[in-house]
């Protein structure tokens, strides 16, 4: 069994087609079919199934995916730290985050960290807080920003980096647009335009929401700030964001007014996995970071 064959194996399963795999992998179609082919033949298992145009994995090759998916990351990890021995500040930070934070927190501290390191790469991610923590333990991501900061998890360990204010944001003619700060419950008549489901700004404000004594009314729902604060400034309800997420100015702006009853606030850290040890390079990210937000 080969290292091509286990990667050409992936990369099919993945696009669930050969000739799209072969596309990406740069070789012939033929070259593709063959190794899996042979890898088949060793395993003496079929690995895929023709549906229609596409190849669909079999049970047990959605087996074989999941342990070589992780091989793939662990060798992948250990040629990295190889670099990192040999020059870390050339090496290569893994890092996820919440669109949230992509904004602008992200950004800035990269900045900061490449004016003293200006050989490191980094590989972004972006994701929702259950594929962020899934792509951690998975080890796919070093490091990940998250929103709120689980305080208690058995596999994931990591820092509170700081507690961010959310902010009410209302249409530019809300009776509201004019107050320095309201309290919550004066938004209980209105349409609120929400995160969907999967995202943690969602449950934040619903709690929020129940504390200041009132359920609301979801009009619309989105998956990034930018579409929340668009549907605002565009009159289709008020909503709640993080203040960092206010800080881009666009044609459509909402108006952003201080919430003090109750105050709104989401913890943000960064997480990795507990019991072992980061790559050298992503180990100083870390340390950086946690000076960083220290001297804020």
């Amino acid at each position: 069994m080969e290292l091509r064959q286990l990667q050409y194996f992936v990369k099919v399963a993945r696009k669930q087609h050969v000739t799209q795999a072969a596309e990406e992998l740069h070789v012939a179609q033929s070259a593709v079919s063959r190794q899996i082919h042979q890898l088949e033949e060793e395993l003496g298992v079929q690995l895929f199934v023709q549906k229609g145009r596409n190849l669909q994995l079999t049970s047990v090759g959605k087996l074989f995916l999941s342990r070589v998916e992780g091989i793939l990351t662990d060798l992948e990890r250990a040629v990295n730290e190889i670099h990192e021995y040999l020059d870390p500040e050339h090496g290569e930070i893994r890092i996820g985050f919440p669109h949230s934070l992509g904004i602008y927190l992200l950004p800035t501290v990269v900045a900061h960290f490449r004016k003293s390191h200006p050989g490191v790469k980094f590989r972004l991610r972006q994701g929702t807080y259950n594929s962020l923590i899934r792509d951690v333990l998975k080890g796919e991501i070093d490091l990940a920003f998250i929103s709120p900061f689980p305080e208690k998890h058995e596999r994931v360990c990591g820092e509170l980096l700081l507690q961010e204010e959310l902010y009410a944001i209302l249409p530019q003619g809300h009776l509201l647009a004019e107050y320095k700060q309201i309290r919550l419950e004066q938004l209980k008549d209105d349409s609120f335009v929400m995160f969907s489901e999967e995202y943690s700004l969602r449950s934040i404000v619903l709690d929020a929401c129940a504390q200041a004594g009132f359920t609301p009314q979801i009009g619309f729902e989105g998956e990034e700030t930018d579409t929340i604060r668009g549907l605002v400034a565009a009159g289709m309800g008020v909503s709640l964001l993080p203040e960092m997420a206010l800080t881009e100015i666009s044609e459509l702006q909402p108006v952003k007014v201080r919430v003090v009853d109750p105050q709104v606030t989401r913890s943000v850290g960064l997480i990795h996995r507990s019991g072992e040890k980061l790559p050298l390079v992503a180990g100083v990210f870390q340390r950086f970071l946690i000076d960083f937000f220290r001297d804020k």
